[in-house]
């Protein structure tokens, strides 16, 4: 197995089980009290979604079984972010919080700049995967 997939896998769930969970469990997301009960809801469903599907990705890298899959899996989460991100103008999202603050370097989302720079990993560890597929041949 190549090391930058699981390099790439193990990151991945550490940013979507471990950090986002982290930074999402207070009063600007899960526990909002200007959110409705409904989209807090969604909120620990996704966390705990992402969170699930990290670590299963993780299991199909390590074990070797599926680790195409597994990486598959990875970037469909965080692709489905940056989607998310990208057409937030048509359904009124936004990375600001309430208040009207984000974190930010340069103007540039951090969550933003984190998945992107996580999809690159990924992408990367995906064709170490393919290369060695192809070598083996």
């Amino acid at each position: 197995m190549p090391k930058s997939a699981l390099f790439s896998a193990v990151v991945s769930a550490l940013i979507f089980a471990g950090l986002i969970p982290l930074l999402e469990i207070n009063d600007t997301h899960l526990t909002n009290p200007a959110w409705p009960a409904h989209a807090r809801l969604h909120e620990a469903w996704q966390l705990i979604t992402n969170a699930a599907l990290s670590i299963l990705a993780v299991a199909l890298v390590w074990n070797g079984r599926a680790p195409r899959i597994g990486l598959t899996i990875a970037l469909v989460i965080g692709l489905s972010f940056l989607m998310s991100w990208a057409i937030g103008g048509a359904y009124g999202g936004s990375m600001l919080h309430t208040d009207g603050t984000q974190m930010a370097i340069s103007g540039m989302s951090v969550a933003v700049l984190v998945v992107s720079i996580l999809t690159a990993l990924l992408l990367f560890g995906y064709r170490a995967i393919s290369k060695q597929s192809e070598a083996a041949k």
